[in-house]
């Protein structure tokens, strides 16, 4: 008898996951080389308003993606990522503000250049993400959630508070960044910048989870006791992946200031994690590529229900709940995490991976 019956053949095994790889690679390329093809589409058909539109929707896809990874990989639904999306904005936009309209910012003249005021503004948003995921992290379940909402909610009023940079106004860009060899003010080159940005960051975050780092995170999620025997410590590879997340987020954020020329404590408000949480449920959680089409989905039901009734939510909320309720994975996971093979679902013998039942050795007592 065969001794690992209880266990999918290796070759349908390696078939099922091929498959899936082939699924991932076909949606990503397909969906990369259609994103790409944009601004000749807008002036094909004299649409210049779509390269807004889309630049909108890349910049929420990256958000998407980098809340994907602690959400579907870590298991850590947080609440409260909106305050990096927040936060990379407002650096870009406060530094920009002293270099350009007002004085010194601690003796620092300020900076446009992309190169210096973009890595500082993605190391806030880490140094914010390790205190607040250090913090978090020491509890579980609906605690994490209230302890990320409330950071979250925390660095809303902050951002309220700050009169001189517009309070609740918000504060504008007065010129977008400067990227050596880039001209960020044409609309169809920044849409590419944002772009590029997007996809290197999907292959890094996929990457990532494919790793042994990922494997890990991922063993820690099914079950943390488990892989706590194993010698594993959870804290370090949920803080790192958190810490990453949040900067994945606020690069989103960076791009939004620039995009939009104008930041607003709305960027770190509640409503936009929900709205990010939403993106990633749409989408298919725990599949990196399901966000970024659930990005598009999200933004577009938005734009068109908007354009139909200003209450637009009371019938965006009832859409969710479907799309919930039909598949918990979303509408793209299924398609994109492939369907298990029967024998994968098989449960093993309850004598482990052998065809039965343990014999017992009469030469071991109480055998």
């Amino acid at each position: 008898m065969n001794r690992m019956s209880g266990i999918a053949a290796p070759g349908r095994g390696a078939t099922g996951l091929f498959t899936q790889w082939n699924r991932r690679a076909l949606f990503g390329w397909l969906g990369l080389l259609l994103l790409a093809l944009v601004p000749v589409a807008s002036h094909a058909t004299d649409t210049p308003y779509l390269i807004n539109a889309m630049t909108r929707f890349v910049i929420y896809g990256l958000a998407a993606v980098s809340l994907d990874l602690v959400l579907g990989y870590g298991a850590l639904i947080s609440f409260g990522h909106a305050m990096f999306f927040g936060l990379g904005g407002y650096v870009v936009a406060i530094v920009t503000f002293h270099a350009v309209e007002a004085g010194p910012l601690f003796g620092w003249a300020g900076s446009t250049q992309a190169l210096v005021v973009w890595p500082i503004a993605l190391l806030c948003c880490a140094l914010l993400g390790l205190a607040v995921g250090y913090l978090a992290l020491r509890t579980s379940g609906v605690q994490f959630i209230m302890i990320t909402l409330a950071f979250s909610q925390m660095v809303y009023f902050i951002l309220v508070s700050l009169q001189v940079y517009g309070g609740d106004d918000g504060l504008m860009l007065s010129q977008r960044s400067v990227l050596p060899g880039v001209d960020l003010t044409d609309p169809v080159s920044f849409y590419y910048v944002c772009l590029a940005v997007l996809a290197a960051w999907t292959v890094f975050c996929m990457k990532l989870v494919n790793s042994r780092y990922g494997m890990v995170l991922q063993a820690l999620r099914q079950s943390e006791r488990r892989a706590v025997n194993l010698g594993v410590a959870p804290m370090p590879y949920r803080l790192s992946a958190f810490v990453i997340s949040a900067v994945g987020t606020g690069m989103a954020g960076i791009l939004w200031a620039n995009y939009a020329e104008l930041v607003t404590p709305d960027m770190a408000a509640w409503t936009k994690s929900g709205e990010l949480m939403a993106i990633v449920i749409l989408g298919g959680v725990g599949t990196l590529l399901g966000p970024i089409a659930g990005a598009a989905v999200f933004l577009g039901l938005e734009q068109a229900l908007s354009a139909w009734t200003e209450h637009w939510m009371f019938i965006m909320g009832p859409i969710l709940v479907l799309v919930v309720l039909a598949g918990k994975q979303g509408l793209f996971g299924h398609w994109l995490n492939g369907k298990p093979s029967p024998d994968a679902l098989r449960a093993p013998p309850r004598g482990g991976c052998t065809g039965g039942p343990a014999k017992p050795d009469p030469r071991r007592p109480g055998s």
